[in-house]
């Protein structure tokens, strides 16, 4: 062979056999995720299928696939539906068979796991490889190099213990207010590396530039050099090659760089880096790690706020448990994906990890999607000891401290911190970002839970910074959404409120396959969502969107001055609105003879509008002259990657507009009459009789053709107690026919019934209040057995309280009826409750069905009354309903959450004050088929 070609080909060896080894091999010896699994051999000490040797899928908690005990926190106590719970003490028992490469010889192999709960012990080949780990939501791992035997089958035993022998890990996760599992729940992997190798990096790149990193490596040698390139996510480099020279092998070596105008990381643009760091020797590199980061500077600043690269931020974020219904804590990508999708559609900016650090990926995505973090040493009300509490931050901190998406570190929850441990994570942190207690005030920031409107109010006159680590507790439909609209318009006006975190994202409920398969949130303890378990969505979840929308634009009025002109305001911390896209609409909703038809739209339009983070001003919408011929203008945001930021819609017409073009003509050549007996007087048009009680004054009854409508028992005028004065009835001079029925007592009322020939029944009343209501408005009685839905013209199509009337639009809706107790059962929205802003509605009943119009602004429509939750002793999230289940209300009562009634939240949170003079209404009702 040609000498020069020997030559060559020895020289490409030398290259590629050190290129070969450069990199960490990762071998997975579990699945990735909830979806992708790995069988193992399985046993279980105690509880459902125990005491048998069988197969149990890895990732997982065995509890979901049917073995041990189900236990939510507080071990042994009593559940809120008044079972026992049991006591989670149950041992689980792995096994499993691998072959190792030949390949791994001369190599560090390593076995990481990424979570077990709780107490770990590893055996490979029959020989323990280290000490037991402790603590249920962290990442550790063995060097396992001397235990195994590269070409052959290799035997990796696993015992997890449920219940911890350290009685402070008890304390602090097994006494939680959460779900507490058992098992292997996140990936078991080897790493595979060359004996000399960095094992992890701790990074600092600042906002003007500078970086510096703290290099943890092994097997170092004299003369050895760490090199350092850093590179765009698509592999341009960024500056120069940077390095260190090794002359004393240590822990720790430390590289540092400026660089100029690099691309700042925040939630608006997450821009990311990569580092590649190398070890070189005699010219080899020996390996190669990369590591992801972002450049953005993070400062508390006492008595100011929070600030990220030198501008204040405001947090709009959420609490997240990791959980999924049939998986518990084991969960994947396409659900963090679809949690942080959740988040930004409700135009948050942040996230806590409640009570404990999530999935390495669930960080990774919130880096590259765009996420504030608070990221949590797990601790709830009691903490961790000192010896494994030190252990567990350098585990937690070592894997996440290069997420640019961290904010701040907190320190347990409600009292679960040991102070002993704050000092520790400046000792693996080297941006030294601030430490928090959550609840508590500590280190510059007040983290309240749950403050009251007044406590917001009277802080700003302190000087501390407010960041609300939970806020608005949302059990059931209570929360979240409302009383947000005062609170938020409070923390606004604080210049030294840092914003807060609404507990929770999703309810914590779990398929308990030993209760048939169904959903359990150990009764309220779980059930605090936005989304429910599978991440349906409640009608908070589109109040804060509206609300945390970071375009505010102010309701425009459509009089002979509107010109399409509307007023705006950018509340992007980063973000110019010329980034953005704006679509209009003009808008034609069908009549109500006609609602199986879509709107027309009349005219569109789409244009860009520029305007500064935090500044106020106008927008220019081009419409058309005839703008005024339509029924509605309809406004979407859609930020710079495509995002809806929210849609608002904004009726032309008044009631009294749409009423006119609804209200069905009279048919000629109708028939109508009268009939009076001693116990009732009835009036029948056509096939329709309207039935009278004199003694209540009340339409008793309706029915068509002989059959009974469900309507009648009314108008009672909701919640107040009135006795009939006078009852009469008569003719008028265009043969129509009068009712009247006049009231007295707390409050008075007036009501007249006209019948005409082939028209629909008109319903005029008039009545005064002057003592502060839960709700005021008339109501009637129809049978719920025979509902089965309902369409109107109105806003939806979500149920509103006094205090959540964002987040819904005004359009034809349509929703099947369903008793849905929010929090226990799923099926949104839900049909009972509350509807803002009606104009007509059908009721479908079959047989049955009639519709109402109304003419009268803002009116509410009450569809039934919703059924009490089973946690009826926290009467805060039950709020009182009239007694008749139809009601047209001119107010309607607010909700509370958890822990606060809904009077002390705010100003829209209060019972409705005395009605102002007369308050007159008029309703047409249809009965014809």
């Amino acid at each position: 062979m040609n000498p020069i070609k020997i030559f060559f080909a020895l020289l490409l060896m030398v290259v590629a056999l050190p290129s070969q080894a450069q990199k960490t091999i990762i071998k997975y010896l579990s699945g990735k995720d909830k979806d992708n699994t790995v069988k193992w051999d399985f046993f279980v000490s105690a509880g459902m299928n125990s005491g048998k040797w069988t197969t149990i899928p890895v990732p997982s908690n065995w509890e979901l696939q049917g073995f041990g005990n189900y236990n939510y926190g507080h071990d042994g106590t009593t559940r809120p539906d008044g079972g026992k719970k049991a006591k989670g003490t149950e041992k689980g028992l792995y096994k499993h068979r691998f072959i190792a490469d030949k390949s791994w010889v001369n190599k560090q192999v390593e076995i990481v796991f990424e979570g077990v709960m709780t107490d770990t012990e590893v055996k490979l080949n029959g020989q323990l490889v280290g000490p037991v780990h402790q603590g249920g939501f962290y990442r550790f791992q063995y060097n396992v190099t001397n235990y195994i035997k590269p070409g052959v089958q290799n035997l990796l035993e696993v015992a997890v213990s449920k219940e911890s022998a350290d009685s402070t890990v008890n304390n602090a996760e097994r006494e939680g207010d959460f779900w507490i599992f058992g098992g292997i729940y996140r990936p078991v992997y080897l790493k595979i590396m060359p004996q000399t190798f960095v094992q992890r990096v701790a990074i600092d790149a600042r906002a003007d530039g500078k970086f510096l990193m703290d290099v943890f490596a092994e097997n170092l040698r004299d003369g050895d050099e760490i090199l350092a390139q850093v590179k765009t996510l698509k592999g341009q480099k960024v500056g120069p090659v940077f390095k260190a020279m090794v002359s004393v092998p240590s822990e720790k070596y430390t590289l540092s760089q400026s660089f100029s105008d690099p691309e700042l990381w925040s939630p608006e643009f997450p821009n990311l880096y990569t580092v590649d760091v190398s070890i070189k020797r005699n010219n080899i590199i020996q390996h190669i790690y990369p590591q992801r980061f972002g450049f953005r500077t993070v400062e508390v600043k006492p008595g100011d706020g929070i600030y990220v690269n030198y501008k204040k931020v405001l947090i709009k974020g959420v609490n997240r448990h990791s959980v999924w219904p049939e998986t518990g804590r084991t969960l994947s990508r396409k659900v963090h994906l679809q949690d942080i999708g959740l988040m930004k559609d409700m135009n948050m900016n942040a996230v806590r990890m409640s009570h404990y650090p999530p999935d390495s990926e669930f960080l990774h995505l919130c880096d590259s999607i765009g996420l504030f973090v608070i990221d949590e040493l797990t601790g709830w009300q009691q903490n961790y000891g000192t010896s494994v509490g030190e252990k567990l931050v350098k585990e937690m901190l070592a894997r996440d401290v290069n997420h640019p998406s961290i904010l701040l570190w907190a320190n347990g929850n409600e009292g679960g911190w040991n102070t002993d441990l704050d000092d520790d994570y400046a000792l693996y942190d080297p941006q030294k970002r601030v430490v928090i207690h959550p609840w508590h005030n500590f280190n510059n920031l007040d983290t309240k839970h749950y403050p009251e409107y007044s406590y917001i109010e009277n802080a700003a006159k302190k000087g501390s910074v407010l960041l609300h680590t939970e806020m608005i507790h949302g059990l059931y439909d209570g929360g979240h959404g409302a009383s947000l609209y005062d609170n938020w318009n409070l923390i606004r006006q604080n210049p030294r409120h840092a914003g807060g975190f609404l507990w929770v994202l999703a309810d914590e409920g779990i398929v308990r396959r030993d209760l048939k398969d169904s959903i359990d949130t150990d009764g309220n303890h779980g059930a605090d969502g936005i989304v429910g378990p599978h991440r349906e969505k409640e009608g908070s979840f589109y109040a804060i969107k509206e609300i945390w929308s970071p375009v505010q634009v102010k309701r425009p009025v459509f009089d002979q001055t509107f010109t399409g002109k509307l007023e705006i305001e950018n509340t992007y911390i980063y973000t110019d609105l010329s980034s953005c896209k704006f679509n209009w609409q003009l808008l034609k909703y069908p009549l109500a003879k006609d609602a199986r038809k879509s709107n027309t739209i009349l005219a569109s339009g789409k244009f860009v509008q520029a305007l500064a983070p935090g500044q106020t001003g106008t927008m220019q919408l081009p419409l058309p002259p005839t703008w005024n011929n339509a029924d509605a203008l309809r406004l979407t945001a859609i930020d710079l990657y495509g995002r809806e930021i929210y849609t608002w819609t904004w009726p032309i017409k008044s009631p009294s507009q749409f009423l006119i073009l609804n209200l069905p003509v009279a048919r000629p050549g109708a028939s109508i009459s009268e009939r009076e007996d001693g116990n009732s007087y009835s009036v029948t048009s056509d096939d329709i009789t309207y039935k009278f009680d004199p003694a209540t004054g009340y339409l008793s009854t309706v029915t068509r053709n002989g059959k009974p409508i469900s309507f009648g028992n009314g108008p009672v005028l909701a919640g107040v107690k009135l006795t009939l004065q006078s009852f009469n009835h008569q003719k008028a001079a265009d043969n129509s026919y009068v009712v009247n029925a006049v009231y007295a007592g707390d409050a008075a009322l007036n009501v007249k019934w006209t019948f005409a020939a082939g028209a629909p029944a008109k319903l005029e009343y008039s009545y005064t209040q002057t003592a502060p209501a839960n709700f005021y408005g008339i109501t009637f009685k129809v049978d719920e057995s025979k509902i089965t839905g309902m369409k109107w013209l109105g806003d939806g199509p979500y149920r509103v309280w006094k205090n959540r009337l964002q987040g819904v639009s005004t359009n034809v809706w349509e929703k099947n009826y369903n008793n849905t107790l929010t929090g226990e059962t799923f099926d949104y929205p839900e049909f009972k409750g509350y509807h803002a802003n009606l104009y007509w509605a059908k009721v479908q009943a079959g047989e049955s069905s009639f519709t109402v119009y109304t003419d009268r602004p803002d009116l509410y429509l009450q569809m039934l009354k919703p059924q009490r939750h089973s946690t009826t002793f926290i009467p805060h999230v039950n709020p009182p309903f009239p007694e008749g289940n139809l009601g047209f209300l001119d107010a309607i009562a607010p909700i509370g959450n958890k822990f606060r009634p809904a009077s002390t939240m705010g100003p829209q949170s209060q019972v409705n004050e005395p009605a102002t003079g007369t308050i007159n209404g008029r309703l047409y009702f249809e009965f014809k088929n």
